[in-house]
């Protein structure tokens, strides 16, 4: 790679304008092996928003090369929580489960936090998140809101990510890679050509399988096999020396198990299940399956004095995901939730060319998105008899315990299994306008003040059909006098109506900051982002349910087999028993408001010791209003985002790089969250508060991050060998506490990885590596439902090798 950049070095303003090819692309620094090598200089990456290098940006960046993620086999973005201090994407579910936590703030559900691009294309929807880095050139994480030049969902920060321009890269890359434990195989190729100086373009593609980490008890296979491929192409034409083309084109598809929940036992006493504890004995398989179809173009215009881009986006996914909701041997419920989802997107951004004393950008933005979700909930014989057969029944037996002179009344559901339909349409439109400068040796030579502003509009919709169909009996019985079925009785609750909600948010910045010489700098900012609102979904199973209890009784009352008498008594019994307020929970529960906050920062870009030593240092405030919350329904049973109240976060992070010599480099990232509530309401969508969690700490969100490590590098001088590099590293998070009342939790945990790379000179790369090499065992991520704890633990010792060749 880096003796392509030195040698193509054509001085067509066409080259070095768009290829990344420019004055800092020379070998002064690349050659020079005592001085850490900033990648932004190695290989310049277009954008059509920042003026300058994202380390000399008044925010908390870390930027990771192709060469730190291959030897540290980050293989998709859950990789990246090794290498960055803040940040945490825990792996575990299947890749639909693509949470994210920076700095206090993420999502398990719903709109993600943290905001993603790939090569300047936006993906709104997180499902997409998880994917394969077989192509990627470089990944850049910014801390801390966005929301001022990317709006919504960056309120956490900011995800960027770089596929090689077939400019800047020439021949073909052939990866083949094997590991033990899940006998993990893969295999990509990608050929990058130029053509001329006027267009190149690159077209590859992958192939990974998995056979899965984790053993059934019961069945003894592996529950979390994956099988995934998918291919990219990439074409750039410059067909004048002011205007550029980028189009790319990505496909993905993955089909895998997933959800290898481990049982933990009862929460309430009364273990009904002793023979599962720390098991995992789920009697219908969970698994995941998707398609993911991404393409852009980003078309760049150059005057002399402005940059003009347009990014045109197109994503189109579907999926499946099925799973056992009770995850053991019994037959309660099932869960199942398809997407067909399209989003189109445009930004048009005009921005000042060069660095000059006043840098300033204006642009457009806007995105359409089309979702359709079906989640049809199956409840089988276990679900029906012990949670709706046996909910209902135990109200009428609280009826006939408080008056002995009730009649005893008792419902039988005939039906095999019941089916709850559930489908629901629910576009989303937002625009925004936005503006951002900065003014540079204000008052002193240094000292630039940044200062921005956007207006966004969020226009949500949901248009739903839910419903299900119950046969039933049912039997009163008053002494021996008395006593009368009632058979083939049939109740159909059934909601069917849309929501309409918009949202405006006008999202601030303001930044000064003062270079010390050209590489060093320190920023203080105020900023504040948001994360837009929207519906819970998979509540409409628990509203039918609840509501189901009311067209029972209905269809009791209202048989047409009762007689006058028979009707009456039936109505002076049934009026203790308690109607749901139906028509609330969709109007609340299926409805949640923005989170937004603000972000006070100080932090610091060093570059040390004639940049033998490169430093970011950052301290931070974040202050959450209307904080979303994912949790389980009171009865157990669906998933949904609440506001909860107000929350604050403060901490530190640090990250330092340092080349000691030409052989020996040394890294070491470390941060510090301490979120917690500041006022805690339970959900302002849930009707009330059973408890006051203020003061505890925000689940899932990890207190420390740290990875520590370096490598040695011997160089050879012979005709075969040119380098051999060995390295370890520790990574590690924690303390992490699983719920709002912090009854659950795990403590710091890290893992031990190493791996050796050894560089011929025919240009075959092999490297040899291992994960978690203690074979230390922890908890990834626990939760509880219907009074029942689950968790799925790290993957264990697993030792791969990868072997890269380019010709």
């Amino acid at each position: 790679m880096k003796k392509i950049l030195i040698t193509v070095s054509v001085a067509l303003f066409s080259i070095s304008s768009f290829a990344g090819i420019g004055p800092e692309d020379n070998n002064t620094n690349v050659n020079d092996t005592t001085k850490v090598i900033d990648i932004e200089e190695v290989v310049v990456i277009a954008t059509p928003k920042e003026h300058s290098k994202l380390r000399s940006l008044p925010t908390s960046v870390s930027l990771i090369s192709q060469k730190e993620m291959q030897e540290n086999q980050i293989t998709s973005l859950k990789g990246a929580s090794a290498l960055v201090p803040n940040f945490y994407m825990p792996d575990y579910g299947s890749r639909l489960t693509s949470a994210i936590y920076i700095r206090g703030i993420g999502s398990r559900i719903n709109t993600p936090a943290v905001g993603l691009y790939v090569d300047n294309i936006p993906y709104i929807d997180k499902s997409a998140f998880d994917f394969n880095f077989y192509d990627i050139e470089r990944l850049d994480i910014l801390r801390g809101p966005q929301g001022t030049l990317y709006g919504r969902n960056a309120m956490g920060g900011l995800v960027r990510i770089n596929t090689k321009s077939p400019f800047s890269y020439q021949g073909t890359d052939l990866k083949l890679g094997y590991a033990t434990k899940d006998n993990h195989r893969n295999v990509s190729l990608t050929h990058y050509h130029r053509i001329s100086n006027q267009f190149a373009f690159a077209a590859g593609g992958y192939y990974e399988g998995s056979n899965g980490f984790f053993r059934h008890d019961v069945t003894n296979k592996k529950v979390d096999g994956m099988e995934a491929g998918g291919g990219r192409i990439r074409a750039i034409w410059i067909p004048l020396q002011n205007l550029k083309l980028d189009f790319t084109a990505s496909y993905d598809y993955t089909d895998q198990g997933g959800y290898p929940y481990y049982y933990t036992g009862s929460l309430t006493g009364g273990e009904l299940y002793p023979d599962n504890i720390n098991k995992i004995t789920n009697n219908r398989e969970s698994k995941y399956r998707r398609g993911l179809f991404n393409t852009g173009l980003n078309l760049e215009y150059q005057t002399d004095k402005i940059v003009m881009n347009a990014v045109t986006g197109f994503q189109n996914l579907r999926d499946r995901m099925y799973m056992d909701q009770d995850y053991l041997p019994v037959d309660i419920y099932t869960i199942e939730q398809k997407q067909r989802q399209s989003t189109l997107s445009e930004e048009i951004t005009f921005k000042s060319k060069g660095d000059r004393q006043w840098n300033w950008l204006t642009g457009v933005s806007g995105f359409y998105q089309w979702l359709h979700t079906e989640g049809p909930v199956t409840f089988y014989n276990d679900g029906i008899s012990s949670l709706i057969e046996g909910n209902v029944n135990r109200i009428f037996q609280n009826i006939s315990a408080k008056n002995p002179r009730a009649p005893q009344m008792s419902l039988d559901i005939t039906d095999e299994s019941m089916l709850i339909q559930n489908k629901f349409d629910t576009p989303t439109l937002s625009t925004a306008l936005f503006h951002e400068s900065t003014f540079k040796h204000l008052f002193v030579d240094g000292l630039s003040l940044t200062i921005g502003a956007r207006l966004e509009y969020e226009k949500l919709k949901m248009d739903y059909i839910s419903g299900a169909d119950v046969n039933f009996n049912f039997l009163v019985q008053m002494g021996k006098i008395f006593s009368f079925p009632l058979n083939g009785l049939k109740a159909s609750p059934k909601f069917e109506g849309d929501m309409k909600n918009d949202y405006w948010q006008v999202l601030p910045k303001f930044a000064l900051k003062y270079d010390f010489d050209k590489d060093n700098s320190i920023y203080v900012s105020v900023t504040k982002g948001y994360r837009s609102g929207g519906y819970n979904v998979q509540m409409f199973s628990d509203i039918v349910q609840n509501d189901m209890k009311n067209k029972m009784i209905d269809a009791i009352v209202n048989a047409p087999q009762v007689s006058a008498m028979k009707q009456m008594i039936l109505g002076m019994i049934t009026q203790n028993v308690p109607s749901y307020g139906v028509e609330q929970d969709v109007k609340g529960s299926t409805t949640y408001k923005p989170e937004y906050s603000w972000n006070y920062e100080l932090g610091s870009h060093l570059n040390l010791f004639k940049n033998k030593l490169r430093m970011d240092l950052a301290v931070f405030y974040m202050n959450t209003h209307d904080q979303q919350i994912a949790k389980f329904a009171e009865n157990g049973f669906g998933r949904m985002m609440v506001n909860a109240g107000k929350s604050e976060s403060y901490g530190a992070e640090i990250s330092l790089n340092s080349q000691i010599n030409r052989s020996l480099s040394l890294f070491a990232n470390y941060g510090y969250t301490h979120a917690t509530f500041k006022n805690y309401d339970g959900g302002t969508n849930t009707g009330g508060v059973s408890q006051n969690y203020t003061g505890n700490y925000v689940p899932f969100v990890p207190m420390h991050t740290l990875n520590i490590g370096g490598d040695y590098a011997f160089f050879f001088k012979n005709n075969v060998m040119e380098s051999l590099t060995i390295g370890a590293n520790y990574t590690g998070a924690g303390k992490i506490y699983w719920n709002e009342s912090n009854g659950a939790s795990e403590d710091f945990n890290g893992t031990l990885n190493a791996h050796a790379a050894l560089q011929l000179k025919n240009g075959i790369n092999v490297n040899i590596w291992g994960r978690n090499l203690t074979d230390h065992r922890y908890t990834t991520f626990y939760f509880e439902s219907m009074n029942r704890g689950y968790k799925q633990i790290n993957k264990p010792l697993q030792l791969g090798i990868d072997l890269r060749y380019r010709f």
